[in-house]
């Protein structure tokens, strides 16, 4: 398996670390740690994500290609979505293409949410992944 970003291998650290509902109540606190949109960036001019049941909006910046920003915006209302944005901007964000590229499709799984989460929810943390992969195969 492709090695995980470190930011990413601490998060998915962090759920390993937690049972059942805790892991749970982490996916809440990552919901509220989603990082704003910057100014100048609309949720009009971003990529919805259909997968997801709630409504999920990314923007991947790969201007710079050792530097890829990624931005998501997903309602309040939505925690499971907006946490699973926030562990991929936290967990990718900043990071190079190539190292984005490499993440595994699945590694999701690692973070044990399988018994918390429906299949579908997952899904579309899987299609967030693919999402930005896709853009920056380009």
């Amino acid at each position: 398996m492709t090695e995980l970003p470190d930011s990413l291998a601490e998060i998915v650290d962090d759920f390993a670390a937690v049972d059942g509902s805790d892991k749970l109540q982490l996916l809440l606190e990552f919901s509220r740690e989603l990082a704003p949109l910057p100014a100048e960036l609309e949720q009009d001019a971003m990529e919805p994500v259909p997968e997801c049941q709630s409504p999920l909006f990314l923007s991947v910046d790969d201007s710079d290609p050792e530097h890829v920003r990624l931005h998501f915006s997903a309602p309040a209302e939505a925690p499971t979505t907006r946490g699973f944005a926030s562990i991929l901007h936290q967990g990718l964000d900043g990071h190079s293409a190539a190292t984005i590229l490499g993440v595994p499709d699945d590694f999701y799984s690692a973070l044990g949410l399988a018994d918390a989460v429906s299949p579908l929810r997952l899904r579309g943390m899987s299609a967030m992944l693919a999402r930005i992969k896709r853009h920056l195969r380009g």
